[in-house]
């Protein structure tokens, strides 16, 4: 990046952690997986913390001193370790499991509208499913045309939608410091140390994908390891500081939900609503009305458009900047001015809409919501492994990959630990198809299933003829 004065200006590690932040945790993360677990979360939060958090955080930061100069992230990664072909499976599936993420982050920027002009949930019940569908929508091509405008504004949103969410989650908690030390009564009950034991059964399994799915993506930020200063340095100092954030937001989040919520009976549309559902008590049970409740809504509305910025722009990186140019039709590698990935950005935009149409055919706002939520437990962590995939190429051949930076220095206990993560990333998306938000056998259940199987199967299918129009402008140049 170049100022106007010509000088190289360069991301700090703090600001790399927190456009880092806004991809890999937020309060609806917490909101999700408390609905789905209850109290019992916060063991799993401190389990999965320990046995892959940090691991795979790590790698990511292992990786990004290893290829600090490769523009790709994940891409670069597996074209360097596996060849070209793996490079562009890994940048295609990378770049397109992300787009069900936008889908539901561009669903929560309008959720978020919603409870702002309502100051309520009433959105639900005044709005179609068509309408829903077509605000986000639009959400996506006022963003991208944002984006076109405005082209530093993604350090800006991720520093004030990272740092603003992270404040409103200390505060949360600080504020359910000050209620328990009040005296006053807890909503869960009974509230013992058996609410907090996990129950590793069938709907912990389901769940699982989705638990990983919250606290992964921190590799999307590697693109950016070259406009750091000193990014084999420095980058894994940003890993450690979204390890850090990403344990207090869970762990001490989690459970200060269940100081405020019932964990025994929750409502049904917790996981579209239950943020707000939750600062809003924060303000009923402090005499305080709706203070916290629009502090949130406007926080959770500049975290989103944050989220955006992050996963539109990393994501066309990763998927645009390093893949083998004979995989990809030439109109994908345009950039315009500000060399944006423009064409990229409108592509996105198209399969967005796809997978919302699709998912828009359930009878009801909070079944659409709850799908596409889920579908991202599925196909995220499938392509996760790709990561740690290429964590074990790399220690394979560390004499070939040298590092300023190395995660576990005993190479077969490293190897060990990227097994490890791999082989539970794909456990948990297999179990993850099954879907955990409706009635098993149900009709919402079985077009939850088909929607599993199809929207996936929709983007290998594209991932495939990318390729072949490649090929075909390739021979018609050829032939001319």
């Amino acid at each position: 990046m170049i100022d106007e004065a010509g000088k190289r200006k360069y991301i700090s590690w703090p600001v790399i952690a927190l456009m880092d932040f806004v991809t890999v945790i937020g309060f609806d993360d917490i909101i999700y997986n408390f609905q789905n677990q209850g109290l019992a979360v916060v063991t799993d939060w401190i389990m999965l913390l320990v046995l892959f958090v940090i691991p795979y955080e790590m790698m990511v930061g292992h990786l990004g001193a290893v290829f600090s100069k490769e523009g790709g992230g994940l891409s670069s990664w597996i074209r360097h370790t596996s060849g070209d072909k793996m490079g562009y499976i890994a940048a295609w599936s990378y770049w397109v499991v992300s787009l069900p993420y936008l889908v539901d982050v561009a669903n929560s920027t309008v959720v978020a509208l919603g409870w702002l002009i309502n100051g309520n949930n009433s959105m639900q019940n005044k709005m179609s499913n068509q309408m829903f569908a077509l605000t986000t929508a639009l959400i996506f091509v006022i963003f991208i045309f944002f984006q076109h405008r405005f082209a530093n504004s993604l350090q800006w949103l991720s520093i004030l939608g990272g740092g603003a969410m992270f404040v409103m989650t200390i505060l949360f908690v600080i504020m359910t410091c000050a209620y328990l030390g009040q005296g006053r009564a807890i909503a869960t009950t009974p509230f013992h140390f058996k609410n907090f034991l996990p129950t590793f059964n069938m709907k912990f399994l389901m769940s699982l994908g989705l638990l990983i799915f919250a606290m992964n993506g921190s590799e999307f930020i590697a693109p950016y390891v070259n406009e750091m200063k000193n990014g084999p340095r420095d980058f894994p100092k940003a890993m450690y500081l979204l390890a850090i954030m990403t344990g207090f937001l869970t762990i001490f989040g989690s459970f200060s939900l269940g100081v405020f919520f019932n964990a025994h009976h929750l409502p049904n549309d917790l996981k579209m609503n239950g943020s707000y559902y939750a600062f809003q008590a924060m303000g009923t049970k402090f005499g305080m009305g709706k203070f916290f409740l629009y502090a949130f809504i406007i926080t959770q509305a500049i975290y989103m458009l944050a989220q955006l910025a992050v996963l539109v722009d990393g994501g066309a990186r990763i998927f645009l900047s390093d893949t083998a140019k004979k995989y990809l039709p030439k109109q994908l590698t345009k950039t315009d001015k500000n060399g944006l990935p423009i064409n990229g950005y409108w592509l996105t935009t198209f399969i967005c809409t796809v997978i919302l149409v699709l998912s828009a055919t359930l009878p009801q706002m909070n079944d659409i919501f709850n799908q596409l939520l889920n579908l991202n437990g599925i196909i995220s962590p499938y392509v996760t492994g790709l990561l740690f995939w290429a964590f074990i190429k790399v220690r394979q051949n560390q004499e070939k990959f040298p590092s300023k930076y190395v995660y576990i220095k005993n190479r077969k206990f490293a190897m060990v630990v990227g097994w490890w993560c791999l082989i539970l990333t794909v456990t948990a998306a297999t179990f993850g198809i099954i879907p955990i938000d409706a009635k098993f056998g149900s009709h919402v259940w079985w077009q939850m299933l088909i929607l599993n199987i199809v929207e996936p199967l929709f983007m290998i299918g594209l991932g495939i003829i990318l390729p072949m129009i490649a090929k075909w402008q390739r021979k018609r140049d050829t032939a001319r």
